[in-house]
C-alpha cells in the first residue's frame, strides 16, 4: 500500500463519491490500514487535533496582572509618592508592582499548563481496524484512510464516510440541532451540503444509538469542526468562584485602604501636626501595608497543585475551581458496577429447565447439554464484545458471557458474528435489554438478553431438557422470580437469555416484532466482587458526614448485597425501583431524600439520575454524581461534580463530567474529596498568614501619625516593601503544600454558601496574631531607641547623634516582623488541633521557605550596599537575641487559644 503524500485530504477528495472509489482515492480498504502505513501518514498529515486559534494571549494576561485591584492600590501609592517628590519610594513601589505581576503571571501560566497537561491522562480514544483487527488508539493518531468503528456512546473523532451499518448522531456541536439525525451507509446524498449528507459523519459529533463503520477522509484542521475552529477566537479566561470571591475581597481591601489613606492625610496634618510630606508618607505606607500581594497567584497555584496531585492518584479534574467544590461535597450518588465493584464479571451459575448448573468451564458434561448449547449460542450472538489472545474489549458483562459461551464450545469470531448479524437492537436503558437478528446454518434467529423482569414477560415458552419449547406456566414464572431474588441477595447479577426462530425469507422486522413470543433459554448469574479498597473509603465518607446513595440499573437486592458488603448500608435499606420512582411525586421524592433512610435506587434510568440530582441540589446539597453512559451526560452536567468513568465510560460521559476517574474506582472519589478539603484548608491557611501581616505593617505608620511625628517612623516604606516582596512569598507558597490536618475527614462538609474568608479568620489574623506580632516589632524598635538615650521628639535624621541608633531601631522593627512572621507561619498551619499533632517538621517546604526568609533578612541587615538602599543597620548579638522568642510567643499564644477552644468544646 502506498502513501497519500501527494494530495490534501480536504481538497482532493469528494467524500460523497462511490464508496469503492473513495477507498481507492484514499488508498485504503475495508479491512483498514496497516499500522506502519498509518504511522507514515501521521508524519505527513499531522496529528488529529485542533490547533489553538486566536494568536498569542500572554500579553493580555500579563497586562491583567498590572490592573487587578491590589496592583492598582500600589499604583496609587506610587503616584502619591511621586506627587510629593519621594522618587526613590515611587520607583521602589513600581519595581514591586513589576515583580508581583511577573510572579503572578508566571504562576498562572504554570497553573494553566498544569491543567492542559491533564489531557495526557485521558486522551480521547477511537476504535479502528488496523492490521485487519479491531483495536483502540488515541484519537490524535487517526489518519485519512483509517476504518473507524463507531458504537453507541462514542464521540466521533474525525470526518468519515460510512460504508457499513447505521447510527443516530447528535450533530448539535456543528449544527445546533438538538435532535439526533440518522446516518447510514445505505443512504447516499450527492446534491446536498456536506453537513446534510446522510452517509457522512463528522468530528465532534456523538453517536447516540447503533453501530457502523466508516472510512476517515479528513482529520484535524481539515475537518468541518476544524474549519469552524479556524474562525473562532480563544475563549476568555473564566474566573472560578473562589477567584471571584477573593477578587471581591481585594477590591474591598483596596477601597478601605484608599479611604483610610485619604482620611488620615487631613487628620495627620491638621490633628497630629504632621507636615504634608510626612502625611503622604504615612498614606503611602498605609496603602502598601494593606496589599496582600501574593494572594491571587498563590491561590491559583494551590488549586493547580491540587489538580496535578489528584491526577497522579487517578482523578482527572478538568477545572481548577472544581477542587474547591470537591471539599464541600456532602452527597455522593454512585453506580454499583465497576465503581463499587471490580467490573470483572464472571459467570457462576446458569439456571435452565434442567436445573441450576454451577458454571465451570472445565466440566466436559456441560458441552453435551442441548439447552446449555442454545444458551451459549445466544450469549455469543447477542454480544458486541471481542476476545482474542491478547486482550478482551467491550462491556465486562458481555465479555463474561462470551467467555462462558466459549467454555461451552461456542466460539463466534467477530468477523463471522458481523457477517451473520442482520440487525442489532442496542441495549436500551428504558427496556433494559438488547436483541440481535442473526442468520446462520440453522436459519434466522432473534436473540435477546436483559433484565429478567423485562425479558420474562416477553417469553411464552421455556426450553426443556430435550431442547423442545414448553409453555411457561405461572408457577414456573414465580419460581424463576424467586430464583432471581435469591441470587440477587447473594450479590449476583442475573440476566435472562431468550431466542425465537424467524421466517428465513422475511426482512428483519422492527424491535417490537422481534422481542415477542420468545423462548426462555436460561438465567445467567454473574458475580462482580467488590473492590477491596472500597469499604475503607466508604467508612471515611460516613465519618466525614457524606451520604452515599446508590443509583444502579441492576437488581435492587444485588445492589443491596454489594452495599452491605462494602458498608454503605448497615441496616435494612429502602429500595426504590425505577417504576416506583417514575410514579413518585416531587414532594415525596424530596421527603425521601431528606430523611436519614439508606437509599438504593434500582433498575433506574439515566433520567432518574437527573431527577435525583435536581432534587438534591434544590435542597442545598453539594452533589457528586457518577456515570458512564450517553444518557448519563445530563445528570453529570447538572451535578456539582460530575464523575465519569475513564475506562468503561463513554466519550460523551467523560466530556460532560467535571472529573474523570482513570481507574473507575469509588475510593478515588473519596481521595478527591479529601484532597478538595485539604486544598481549601490550605487556601484559608495562607490567606490567614498573609492577612496577619497587615497589622504589623500598618502599626508603625499609626504610631508615627498618632504621635504627631514625636516618634520617628518605626519602619520605612522601602523596608516595608522588602518585607512584603522578599520574605513573605515563599512561606505562603509552602502553606499551600501543607499536609492534611488530623480529623479532616471527620468534619461535616462545609456549606455551599460558606465564604473562604470569614469574620473569625479576619479577627484571628488582624486582631490576634497581627496585634501580637505588631506589639513585638514595635517593642523592639523602642528598646533600641530608648537604650541609645532617645526621648520623644529628639531628632533622628541624617547627621544627628541618634541617626545610627534610629537605623538600628527600624532594622529591629523589620527583623521583629520577620520573626513574628515565622511564628505566624507555624500558627497558621493548624486551625483546630495542636501543631504537635500535625508535626513540626512535616512540611519541609515551609522549613526551606523560612530558611530562605532568614537568609534574605541577613542580606538586608548586614550587606552594606543593601543597607544603603533600604536604610538598615547591622544589629548587635543582643538585639538578635531579643528577637529569638518572638516566633515562639506568636505561635504559643495561638496554640493556647486553640487549646482553650478545644477545651471549651469538650466541656459542652
Amino acid at each position: 500500500m502506498t502513501d497519500i503524500t501527494d494530495v490534501e485530504p480536504d481538497t482532493a477528495l469528494d467524500p460523497t463519491e462511490a464508496v469503492d472509489l473513495l477507498f481507492r482515492n484514499l488508498r485504503s480498504r475495508r479491512d483498514g490500514l496497516r499500522t506502519r502505513e498509518a504511522q507514515r501518514r501521521l508524519v505527513h498529515v499531522g496529528s488529529n487535533q485542533l490547533r489553538r486559534q486566536g494568536g498569542r494571549t500572554w500579553p493580555r494576561e500579563l497586562v491583567r496582572q498590572f490592573t487587578h485591584p491590589l496592583a492598582l492600590l500600589l499604583w496609587a501609592a506610587a503616584g502619591l509618592a511621586l506627587t510629593v517628590r519621594i522618587e526613590p519610594v515611587a520607583i521602589a513601589i513600581v519595581i514591586v508592582i513589576v515583580i508581583n505581576a511577573t510572579f503572578a503571571f508566571a504562576q498562572e501560566r504554570h497553573a494553566e499548563k498544569a491543567v492542559e497537561a491533564l489531557a495526557a491522562y485521558m486522551p480521547l480514544r477511537a476504535k479502528v481496524i488496523r492490521d485487519g483487527r479491531k483495536s483502540e488508539i488515541d484519537a490524535v493518531n487517526l489518519v485519512p484512510g483509517d476504518v473507524l468503528v463507531i458504537e453507541e456512546g462514542d464521540r466521533i473523532s474525525a470526518d468519515a464516510r460510512l460504508f457499513d451499518g447505521g447510527i443516530e448522531v447528535d450533530m448539535s456541536a456543528l449544527t445546533g440541532e438538538s435532535m439526533p439525525t440518522f446516518r447510514s451507509a445505505d443512504l447516499v446524498d450527492t446534491t446536498v451540503p456536506v453537513l446534510h449528507a446522510r452517509e457522512l459523519v463528522f468530528s465532534g459529533t456523538t453517536c447516540t444509538e447503533g453501530e457502523a463503520r466508516g472510512v476517515v477522509f479528513a482529520t484535524g484542521m481539515h475537518t468541518e469542526l476544524g474549519r469552524i475552529a479556524a474562525l473562532s477566537e480563544r475563549v476568555e479566561h473564566d474566573e472560578s468562584p473562589l477567584e471571584h470571591q477573593v477578587r471581591r475581597v481585594a477590591w474591598l481591601i483596596a477601597l478601605i485602604s484608599v479611604l483610610m489613606g485619604a482620611a488620615f492625610i487631613p487628620v495627620a496634618t491638621l490633628g497630629a501636626g504632621l507636615s504634608f510630606v510626612n502625611a503622604v508618607i504615612f498614606a503611602v505606607g498605609l496603602l502598601v501595608g494593606n496589599v496582600p500581594e501574593g494572594l491571587l497567584p498563590v491561590i491559583t497555584l494551590a488549586l493547580a497543585i491540587g489538580v496535578r496531585g489528584l491526577a497522579r492518584q487517578g482523578a482527572v479534574v478538568k477545572r481548577l475551581s472544581a477542587v474547591e467544590t470537591l471539599g464541600s461535597t456532602d452527597v455522593i450518588c454512585t453506580d454499583k458496577t465497576g465503581t463499587l465493584t471490580e467490573n470483572q464479571m464472571r459467570v457462576t451459575v446458569i439456571a435452565t429447565a434442567t436445573g441450576s448448573h454451577t458454571f465451570d468451564g472445565a466440566d466436559p458434561s456441560a458441552r453435551n447439554d442441548a439447552t446449555l448449547a442454545r444458551v451459549a449460542t445466544a450469549m455469543a450472538a447477542c454480544n458486541n464484545a471481542d476476545i482474542d489472545a491478547q486482550v478482551a474489549t467491550g462491556d465486562p458483562t458481555e465479555i463474561a458471557m462470551l467467555t462462558a459461551a466459549g467454555a461451552l464450545g461456542v466460539r463466534l469470531e467477530p468477523g463471522q458474528r458481523q457477517r451473520e448479524r442482520l440487525r442489532l437492537f442496542h441495549f436500551d436503558p428504558a427496556r433494559k435489554r438488547m436483541s440481535t437478528v442473526d442468520q446462520n446454518d440453522a436459519g434466522v434467529w432473534a436473540h435477546t438478553k436483559g433484565a429478567p423482569e423485562t425479558v420474562l414477560p416477553l417469553c411464552e415458552n421455556e426450553l426443556d431438557a430435550d431442547g423442545h419449547p414448553q409453555p411457561l406456566t405461572l408457577a414456573r414464572r414465580a419460581a424463576l422470580t424467586n430464583l432471581v431474588d435469591t441470587q440477587a441477595r447473594h450479590g449476583l447479577r442475573v440476566l435472562a437469555v431468550a431466542d425465537r426462530r424467524l421466517e428465513s425469507d422475511a426482512n428483519p422486522p422492527d424491535r417490537d416484532q422481534v422481542e415477542r413470543d420468545l423462548t426462555l433459554l436460561g438465567l445467567v448469574a454473574m458475580i462482580d466482587p467488590p473492590r477491596p479498597e472500597v469499604p475503607a473509603a466508604v467508612a471515611d465518607c460516613h465519618a466525614a458526614g457524606i451520604r452515599i446513595i446508590i443509583i444502579t440499573g441492576d437488581h435492587g437486592l444485588t445492589a443491596a448485597a454489594i452495599a452491605g458488603q462494602v458498608g454503605i448500608i448497615l441496616g435494612e435499606p429502602t429500595i426504590v425501583s425505577g417504576d416506583e420512582l417514575d410514579q413518585m411525586s416531587e414532594a415525596t421524592l424530596d421527603q425521601l431524600l431528606a430523611g436519614p433512610t439508606e437509599l438504593i435506587f434500582a433498575r433506574s434510568s439515566p433520567e432518574a439520575k437527573l431527577r435525583i440530582a435536581d432534587a438534591l441540589r434544590a435542597t442545598g446539597h453539594v452533589v457528586a454524581m457518577t456515570g458512564d453512559g450517553v444518557n448519563d451526560a445530563p445528570a453529570l452536567r447538572r451535578a456539582d461534580i460530575g464523575v465519569a468513568m475513564g475506562r468503561s465510560g463513554t466519550d460523551v460521559a467523560r466530556e460532560a463530567a467535571t472529573m474523570v476517574l482513570t481507574d473507575d474506582n469509588f475510593a478515588t472519589i473519596t481521595v478527591a474529596v479529601q484532597a478538595g478539603r485539604r486544598v481549601y484548608d490550605n487556601i484559608r491557611k495562607f490567606i490567614l498568614y498573609i492577612f496577619a501581616h497587615a497589622t504589623p505593617e500598618v502599626a508603625p505608620f499609626l504610631v508615627f501619625a498618632l504621635s504627631g511625628g514625636a516618634v520617628p517612623l518605626p519602619l520605612t516604606v522601602l523596608q516595608l516593601l522588602a518585607f512584603d516582596v522578599g520574605t513573605e512569598t515563599l512561606p505562603a507558597l509552602a502553606l499551600g503544600r501543607e499536609p492534611a490536618e488530623p480529623g479532616l475527614m471527620q468534619r461535616p462538609p462545609r456549606k455551599r454558601t460558606e465564604s473562604v474568608i470569614r469574620l473569625p479568620m479576619l479577627l484571628r489574623a488582624w486582631l490576634f496574631l497581627g496585634v501580637i506580632a505588631a506589639a513585638l516589632a514595635i517593642g523592639g524598635f523602642f528598646y533600641v531607641l530608648l537604650k541609645a538615650g532617645w526621648h520623644p521628639g529628639d531628632p533622628t535624621g541624617p547627621g544627628t547623634p541618634l541617626h545610627h541608633a534610629y537605623q538600628q531601631a527600624t532594622t529591629m522593627t523589620f527583623f521583629g516582623m520577620v520573626a513574628g512572621q515565622i511564628g505566624t507561619a507555624f500558627a497558621a498551619r493548624t486551625e483546630h488541633v495542636s501543631l504537635k499533632t500535625v508535626g513540626v517538621l512535616s512540611n519541609p517546604l515551609l522549613l526551606w521557605g523560612i530558611a530562605f526568609e532568614l537568609a534574605l533578612a541577613a542580606v538586608i541587615i548586614y550587606v552594606p550596599p543593601v543597607q544603603t538602599v533600604l536604610g538598615t543597620a547591622a544589629l548587635s548579638p543582643t538585639m538578635l537575641a531579643l528577637t529569638i522568642p518572638y516566633p515562639f510567643i506568636v505561635w504559643g499564644a495561638d496554640e493556647l487559644r486553640r487549646w482553650l477552644i478545644r477545651r471549651t468544646h469538650r466541656d459542652r
